[in-house]
Formats: structure tokens, sequence, C-alpha cells
């Protein structure tokens, strides 16, 4: 047999002459061994020969267009087996040459996304072809409105091995107002140019078209509660002010004449009645003066008694700041413990996630959890509470963080640990005696 070429998904044969040299007739049952013995076949698997006779027969090829299917070479044997004299059983042998052919599968998950500034996507492949490939991550935007960026940008596959690249798609302005805005864009993953050699059978993937829905950072509705604002001022100003300053002018004019009408008629009587007035007024003030005299006196002893009985706290307002640093994989706690003697009363918390780290961050007072938040989700998140949430003394206020992966920050170069800051404010108080 000699040496025959195949491509996988495509079909080849070669031929293997039998000779029966002994002084009987003999059957030979043929069989292919070896690594192509489950894509080859022989035609016909029996033979017959009567003495000094040969037959040859045909050895057909025909490997699956899979990445199971190594490129190079692989032996090829088909063993001859006689029935009267299965001790001569003989295994000639060749090599077939696998070519090589390049085939990549790819996926955009998901294929929209919303978002006021950015949004992340992931990029998978798949090596389905039969030869190791090295392959690049990158994409492209119509309108370069949009900036995309993969990490890491490029990967080398053995044949059936898979791979993933995180996508991050941000928009270079914000939108402050107006309807949302959709970006298509399509990312691509293709073979590094140079890999492999000439005439290799290669297949370029197509473009992955995804969206990018870029929502206004101030919604519509917004925009039409302030014109209708602004219209109430003006027609305030303009119809409703000028009506009510008329009005409160009449109207004291008025009041104004009917005084005067009604003074010079009722002077005499109004002098007596103010002189008996006074009078009145005075014996009244000397009556009030002594009441309050004892009133006085009991109510500083009434004070006094209550001040040594009862206590009143010291409060002030406070603001803690818990600052967690951990690397990918890990867990790490931060924690603020509120002195002894005090309570702490917390009323708002903020949560900075500046890097745009992906893992949990869970949020506990004392032995009650507050809340559990993917870190992905957010940049930066707040809470407030019109009833403080208080936290006896020696309790803590505790931030675990779980990090599966640092972000990128805004110098662009990827962070190597997660970093989370959390800030805690409410007021501070001392523990009633």
């Amino acid at each position: 047999m000699a040496t025959v070429t195949v491509s996988p998904g495509a079909g080849a044969t070669t031929t293997l002459t039998v000779r029966n040299d002994g002084d009987i007739v003999e059957a030979y049952t043929l069989e292919v061994v070896g690594d192509c013995a489950a894509w080859a076949t022989v035609e016909p698997a029996r033979v017959s020969l009567y003495p000094g006779t040969s037959e040859t027969v045909t050895v057909r090829l025909a490997p699956p267009r899979s990445h199971e299917v190594a490129a190079g070479e692989v032996p090829l044997g088909v063993r001859v087996l006689p029935a009267e004299h299965p001790e001569s059983v003989a295994v000639p042998e060749a090599t077939v040459v696998v070519e090589p052919f390049h085939e990549l599968r790819t996926k955009l998950e998901p294929g929209r996304r919303r978002g006021w500034l950015g949004a992340r996507f992931r990029t998978s492949v798949q090596n389905r072809g039969n030869t190791p490939v090295d392959v690049v991550f990158g994409g492209k935007q119509a309108g370069e409105e949009l900036r995309l960026a993969f990490a890491p940008e490029r990967r080398s596959l053995k044949p059936g091995e898979s791979a993933d690249a995180g996508l991050r798609v941000r928009a270079r302005k914000l939108i402050w107002f107006g309807a949302p805005v959709t970006w298509p864009f399509e990312a691509a993953v293709a073979e590094s140019e140079g890999a492999g050699a000439e005439g290799e059978q290669r297949e370029r993937p197509e473009p992955l078209p995804g969206e990018f829905a870029q929502l206004p950072l101030l919604p519509k509705w917004l925009l039409i509660v302030l014109a209708a604002l602004i219209a109430l001022l003006l027609a305030w100003f303009a119809l409703v002010r000028p009506a009510v300053r008329s009005t409160a002018k009449e109207a004291g004019a008025k009041a104004a004449q009917e005084e005067s009408r009604q003074t010079p008629q009722g002077g005499a009587a109004a002098g007596g009645a103010t002189g008996g007035g006074t009078g009145g007024a005075q014996g009244e003030d000397q009556g009030q003066t002594a009441g309050t005299g004892q009133t006085g006196s009991g109510g500083a002893a009434d004070g006094g008694s209550g001040s040594t009985g009862g206590g009143t706290a010291n409060t002030q307002q406070s603001s803690e700041t818990i600052d967690v640093q951990t690397g990918a994989g890990a867990k790490k706690d931060g924690t603020y413990r509120v002195p002894e003697g005090k309570v702490f009363g917390v009323t708002d918390i903020v949560v900075a996630n500046f890097q745009g780290d992906e893992g949990v961050l869970t949020i506990s007072f004392g032995e009650r959890k507050i809340t559990t938040i993917a870190l992905e989700t957010f940049r930066n998140q707040d809470y407030h509470w019109v009833t403080p949430i208080r936290i006896p003394e020696n309790a803590a206020v505790t931030a675990s963080v779980t990090c599966s992966k640092p972000g990128t920050p805004a110098t662009g170069t990827q962070a190597s640990e997660c970093h989370q800051v959390l800030n805690v404010s409410g007021v501070l108080s001392d523990i009633a005696p």
C-alpha cells in the first residue's frame, strides 16, 4: 500500500493485493487496524484464492470533519488472516496523511444591552478544527460613537478547546435628555495573520452583530414636568400675583376708610375705656406676678427632681468609612465596631465600586444581614432610612467582599485586586443611664 492523503469530511482510497502462495485453496479475512480503524473499511472484507492466484482489494478512508481527527500522519494497517493457516497472519502497513482544516464557532451574549454610558458583553469561541490556532478578538462600529475593548485580545486554542473574552462597550459621551439611542456594532473572532501553512482549509467566521441601547441620563417625563412648572410660575407672575396684590390693596384702603369714619364719634368713650382697661391690666399683672412667683418655685423643684432621675443622651452626627481590598477568588471582611457606651443610629449608606469589579458584597449590621449586591450591577449605590437602624455598643457594621474578577478603573489598566469603599452615616449617641 502506498501513502495516501485524505481531507476530513471527504474520502480517499488505496489498494492492497492479496496473493495465495500456498498449495491449497485459502480464504482470507481482511480488517483495518490502528488509528484509522474507526473511519476505514476494506472491500471486499473476505476473499478466497486458489494456489498461485491473487486479488486486489480496496481500502476506503472517510475521516469525519471533526476536531477529534487530528491533522498529520496516521499509521494504517490491514490485518490479513488466513482461515486454514491462521499462524500465517500478516499486517501490511501504510501511512495516511490527514489534511488540516480550520473551523471556528463564535457567539456573542447577550445580543443587546442597555445602559447610560456602557455595558458588558461576552464573546465565546470554540476551535472546531483539527489543528491548534491563535485567535484575535476585535470589533467595529460604523460611526465610532462607541469604544470596544476585549479582555483578553488573543487566545491560543487546541482542537476542540473553547474560550471566552469579555467585551466592554462604552459610549463616547452621555445623552442628557431625549429618547434612547441604539448603537449597532459588530464583534469578530479571527485567526491571527500568518498562522498555519499555505493551502490549509480555512473558514472565516461571520461577524457577530450586537446592540447597545444608550439611555438618557434624565428621562423624557422630567422635561414635561419642568415645562409644566415653568408654565405655572409664569402664570402666577403674569395673572394671579397682580390680582392678589390688587385685592389686598383694595381691602386695606376700605379698612382705613371705615376706621377714619368711626374715630370722631367714639373718641371719649374710647379714652375712658382705655383708662379703665389700663388699671384693670395693672391689677391683673400684679396678681399674675404673685402667682408666677409661687409657680416658679414649684417648677424649679420639679425640674430638679426630673433632672436627677432621668438623664439625657448626648448625640452627634457621625460618619465612618470601611475600605476593603481583596484578590481574585478570595473573600475579605471590613468592619466598623460601635464604641462601648454608644449607640449608632444608621441613616445612610453609600457603596463605591469605582473599578467595576465583579463579585458579591454583603452588608450586615451586627447579626442582621442588610443586603447582598452583585458588584458588576453598580458603580455607586446608596441607601437611606427615615427611621435610623440602631446598632448597640460593641456590635459591628461589616462589609464582606467576595472577589470574582478585579475591574478596570478610569486609568485603563486592569486592577490586581478588588477594591470597595463603604461609607456609613448616622447619629452616635451615649447610652442613657
